[in-house]
């Protein structure tokens, strides 16, 4: 045996797969992603604000460019964080989305024009792009085959309750000490933490994958970008119903994270409370998934999606046509069931965040924003419609278990080729 395969074997036995083996740095990187949904979470309830108050904006449309901002670069960066993963390693493109986020907190405190929200939401994008992709595939790496939908479920889980959990305390605080800058040093303490402890105790997986790949009996072709793209978009009917859902979901993501404070406050809704109906919304997406995950195996997606964007659909409608807070809290519960219940059988598409944000900020400077909101639902039911009509159901489930998984992890972080996880199996069924 040659001395480079000597030096591999004795690094596999090191080496093991499952969530046991590697409790410990998964729970480390369950935390770190707390703390990259927490600065998302920073800016649902007040960044708005800030923009309307603060900077006296009028125009809707000019104050959600910030999240144009954002998903565009987000969405940019999930394209090459797979690349750059394999490159250079996980753990230094972890770090490296945390280099970048670290500035964003300071940006918004001092920011004395509007553009620089907007820019410190670029910064914000590529954070997200990169440091919510690394975890992610890292928890896929330590977990193996067998655990990648609890990693991807428990990934989520974290990241969007810290969402919620950070849009209430901003308004708690926001109500007390002002839109700034007291809210955003949360933000400060999320950077901080989550760059220390990328830096210092997050261990890379590549070694991980490579032990995975050595001991698959079954050898599958990473597919590229383009290829997904054409698979998704024209060649097979439930993935096309699955990402043209999962488009129109994180558009309404997008327009309630502008639209909704402005829509609150232009009814004497103090920030304390928007700060509340901005929690409930991510937390319960968030807490309810790690049930509607599993629940989606056992009942079959097609029915969850369609129910799902239905409920988000009824959600927005009640939120667009009632005036009390009590009235917009059950729409927000509603509107975080229903993604709850699609969410863990869509296909990302972070561009959703920019479309959303610009389509409902012109509407409403237009014709108001409760008919910007009122426009999503309608556009959210027909979607749900749209998967009802086109979405052929299988044995327990629309979309194989572990195509629609990896799939999506493929989309979001661009993964192809090198050490990257196969984003469709060849062995899948269609």
């Amino acid at each position: 045996m040659s001395e480079a395969a000597s030096a591999l074997q004795l690094e596999d036995s090191r080496v093991r797969l499952g969530l046991k083996e590697n409790w410990r740095q998964f729970a480390l990187l369950i935390v770190i992603n707390a703390f990259v949904g927490g600065m998302v979470g920073l800016e649902r309830t007040v960044v708005p604000l800030i923009g309307s108050e603060e900077f006296g904006i009028t125009s809707t449309t000019l104050v959600v460019s910030f999240i144009v901002s954002f998903g565009v670069i987000k969405a940019l960066a999930n394209l090459v964080s797979g690349q750059l993963a394999d490159a250079w390693g996980r753990k230094r493109v972890l770090v490296l989305g945390w280099l970048v986020g670290l500035p964003v907190p300071f940006m918004i405190i001092w920011a004395p024009s509007w553009g620089w929200i907007i820019a410190a939401n670029a910064l914000l994008g590529i954070n997200q792009g990169l440091a919510w992709s690394m975890t992610v595939i890292m928890k896929v790496d330590l977990g193996g085959p067998k655990s990648r939908g609890l990693a991807v479920g428990l990934n989520e889980f974290a990241g969007y309750l810290a969402v919620g959990v950070t849009a209430f305390l901003t308004g708690y605080l926001a109500s007390r000490y002002g839109l700034r800058p007291v809210p955003i040093y949360l933000g400060i303490g999320y950077a901080v933490l989550g760059a220390l402890l990328s830096i210092t105790l997050i261990r890379d997986t590549r070694d991980h994958v490579r032990l995975e790949a050595s001991a698959s009996s079954k050898q599958s072709t990473p597919m590229s970008f383009r290829e997904i793209f054409v698979l998704t978009s024209f060649r097979d009917r439930n993935l096309f119903a699955a990402s043209q859902a999962g488009l129109v979901n994180n558009l309404n993501d997008g327009m309630s994270w502008g639209i909704f404070p402005l829509f609150f406050a232009s009814f004497g809704l103090g920030v304390e409370r928007i700060g509340i109906l901005k929690a409930v919304y991510p937390a319960t997406w968030g807490i309810l998934q790690i049930a509607t995950g599993p629940l989606s195996d056992r009942w079959g997606r097609k029915g969850l999606i369609v129910a799902g964007m239905w409920i988000q659909s009824a959600g927005l409608f009640l939120t667009a046509a009632t005036r009390q807070f009590e009235w917009w809290l059950v729409g927000s519960l509603l509107l975080g069931l229903g993604t709850a219940m699609v969410y863990p059988s869509l296909i990302a598409a972070v561009f959703g965040y920019a479309i959303g944000a610009l389509s409902a900020g012109i509407i409403a400077d237009i014709f108001g924003m409760a008919w910007a909101i009122g426009t999503i639902a309608t556009l959210t039911f027909l979607s749900g419609a749209f998967v009802a009509l086109m979405m052929r159901e299988k044995a327990r489930g629309g979309l194989d278990v572990a195509q629609s998984i990896e799939l999506d992890v493929g989309v979001q972080t661009g993964l192809k080729g090198g050490d990257a996880i196969s984003p469709l199996p060849t062995n899948t069924k269609s």
